[in-house]
């Protein structure tokens, strides 16, 4: 189920090979997966901080929605950077770096169903 979990990231590491050979602008592909994995340890230690911070399931839903569209900006800013640091086809390669491991984690996350429920201590 870990493997499963960090399909995206291993998927994005291992697509710069290919990519790269192709003829992928490398500023852009390093931009776009370092963000990728920024954002993923972000939404990691924030779900860790949140479970801690309260147990009240409206200020879990709060914490949770406002690092969520941190997190968007966050890959919006990659990519922004991209492009401005190098070339268009710098920012392209960020936002199809980003776009790629977004549809990986997004079709992992329906395959694998809901999380399962907290257990009470």
């Amino acid at each position: 189920m870990v493997i499963l979990r960090y399909l995206d990231v291993a998927l994005v590491a291992v697509a710069a090979i290919p990519a790269l050979a192709l003829g992928a602008p490398p500023l852009g592909y390093a931009v776009g997966a370092a963000t990728w994995i920024l954002q993923r340890i972000v939404g990691a230690t924030d779900r860790r901080f949140v479970s801690k911070v309260t147990d009240n399931p409206r200020t879990q839903v709060g914490f949770s929605l406002f690092e969520a569209f941190g997190r968007i900006w966050l890959l919006a800013g990659g990519i922004v950077v991209a492009g401005v640091a190098g070339q268009r086809a710098d920012g392209l390669t960020a936002a199809l770096v980003i776009f790629g491991a977004y549809s990986i984690a997004f079709i992992v996350r329906l395959v694998s169903g809901p999380p399962p429920p907290k257990m009470s201590p």
